[in-house]
């Protein structure tokens, strides 16, 4: 008995093309790994940066702890390195940005026109140019001491570049991190990246940041540490074929 055949003209689900959508997830498991890759490496970079970068006099010391910190070698020369390692940290964020979000597009084809990803895509930006020219205002004093002869400027000129590059830290690029969270598991969660309770987690986590007011250092780690859980899971918990419909 031959099989029924449905006419051409009539409506009907789509074939499944078996061979796109092997490649689409050979595709996003091989940018879920360098999403993780490279998230690990930022987390791992911007840690090691903040701790040097904080060897510097903070903004309530007195004149006299910035004067004999600019007037020692071992001191600046930490800052300078931290300086060094700021960018290497930003360009790992960039990799961790871009392949999670090639990854996002993979996963949901149609996700470049969400207003979230690009929002994803923005802030990710912002939070690099606010951490570059952030640490650049606060460990300038030092790079200047080690690579001039001339006398570092008074304690006033230094405590207020590093109020500067605080303010573009601490409240700029802070918030640019939280927007970044937000977006970033909002995404994640529709393609089935995130459990229920890590996105729960992941929004808490962005909340505090957008509403922190402390210059304290351990707000920093917040994000990079983040990044780190998000990371392991994208190498963990690898994409299936569910997630590329």
């Amino acid at each position: 008995m031959p099989t029924p055949v449905r006419p051409p003209d009539l409506p009907g689900p789509e074939p499944i093309d078996r061979a796109d959508t092997g490649a689409r997830l050979g595709a996003a498991r091989a940018y879920s790994r360098a999403a993780g890759a490279s998230g690990i490496v930022f987390a791992a970079l911007f840690t090691v940066a903040l701790v040097l970068v904080r060897q510097g006099p903070g903004l309530d010391d007195p004149d006299t702890v910035y004067a004999a910190f600019y007037a020692s070698n071992s001191q600046t020369l930490l800052v300078t390195v931290g300086l060094y390692i700021v960018p290497f940290a930003g360009i790992a964020c960039m990799w961790h940005m871009i392949a999670t979000r090639t990854l996002l597009q993979v996963l949901a084809p149609r996700s470049w026109s969400r207003i979230p990803h690009w929002l994803h895509l923005a802030s990710g930006v912002v939070f690099v140019c606010m951490l570059f020219a952030g640490t650049a205002a606060v460990g300038g004093v030092a790079l200047l001491s080690r690579f001039s002869a001339a006398p570092p400027p008074s304690p006033d000129v230094a405590r207020a570049l590093a109020a500067v590059g605080y303010a573009m830290v601490f409240v700029y690029g802070v918030r640019a991190a939280g927007m970044y969270m937000i977006a970033t598991t909002g995404l994640a969660r529709t393609v089935g990246l995130l459990p229920r309770a890590g996105a729960a987690v992941s929004y808490l986590l962005a909340a505090v940041l957008l509403l922190s007011t402390t210059f304290h250092p351990a707000i920093l780690l917040v994000f990079p540490g983040w990044v780190l859980v998000l990371s392991v899971l994208l190498l963990v918990r690898r994409p299936t074929g569910a997630n590329t419909t």
